[in-house]
């Protein structure tokens, strides 16, 4: 990963955080990794938004739904302040393709839309 452009790094790093179950059960952590503008297309088909996500996920109470795993992540950037995030994630038999941008921002960089679509192998 050394020779990993430093943009791609640093969404990389802020995806694999927003798996991580302890940032999504935190209000805080999870807005700071999300850009203001932030949209979702959900692999329910549910369109989100920056504060109906957050509060979604501060809602989650099911512990024993199992950890998110993520594969096949690979990111390009698009522009100077612009990375395009695409990988796998897998959770209790759920798959999802995702595609996520990430925008630098004067705080670092956020996530600013992401889209789920499941699949079965």
């Amino acid at each position: 990963m050394s020779d990993r452009d430093p943009a791609v790094e640093a969404a990389v790093q802020g995806e694999l955080r927003l798996l991580d179950p302890e940032v999504r059960a935190s209000p805080e952590l999870v807005g700071s990794l999300l850009h203001p503008e932030f949209h979702e297309f959900g692999a329910s088909g549910r369109q989100w938004d920056r504060a109906s996500i957050i509060a979604a996920l501060a809602g989650i109470t099911d512990q024993g739904a199992g950890p998110i795993t993520a594969s096949g992540m690979k990111g390009v950037r698009l522009a100077p302040d612009l990375v395009h995030l695409t990988f796998d994630t897998e959770r209790n038999g759920s798959r999802a393709h995702r595609s996520s941008l990430w925008r630098r921002t004067p705080s670092g960089w956020l996530l600013y839309f992401h889209q789920a679509t499941p699949f079965a192998e």
